[in-house]
């Protein structure tokens, strides 16, 4: 069994978005710059990020999902451990019409329960 004060968070994202979690003690992170075809970094970084024994939460945006959502329905099949992808919505917006439920949801799927705050 893996002792859960042991794992670290990740993070995958636009430069904001890494920089953000940094300042806020995040120290494994792989940021993804440029305006080329990013499909191939995505599923790259996500790769080394899951294969780390010490991490047990991936943040990513929700932009970058559509280039690896093979990947993550892998990772969901096979593991009942961590690591968990949380999917957060970039500076433009997001395509879930109610945030708030979607994460609800999420939550109640990991946890087992819902969480009011």
């Amino acid at each position: 069994m893996i002792n859960i004060k042991h794992l670290d968070i990740a993070v995958i994202g636009d430069e904001d978005l890494v920089n953000g979690l940094r300042l806020a003690g995040v120290h494994c992170y792989r940021m993804i710059t440029g305006d080329h075809d990013i499909s191939g970094e995505v599923r790259q970084a996500l790769t080394e990020v899951i294969d780390e024994p010490d991490i047990g939460i991936i943040v990513i945006l929700e932009d970058y999902m559509r280039y690896i959502e093979d990947l993550v329905a892998q990772v969901k099949e096979k593991r009942a451990s961590p690591p968990i992808i949380i999917e957060v919505p970039s500076k433009y917006g997001t395509r879930y019409d109610d945030v708030s439920q979607y994460y609800k949801a999420y939550i109640r799927k990991f946890i087992g329960f819902d969480i009011e705050i």
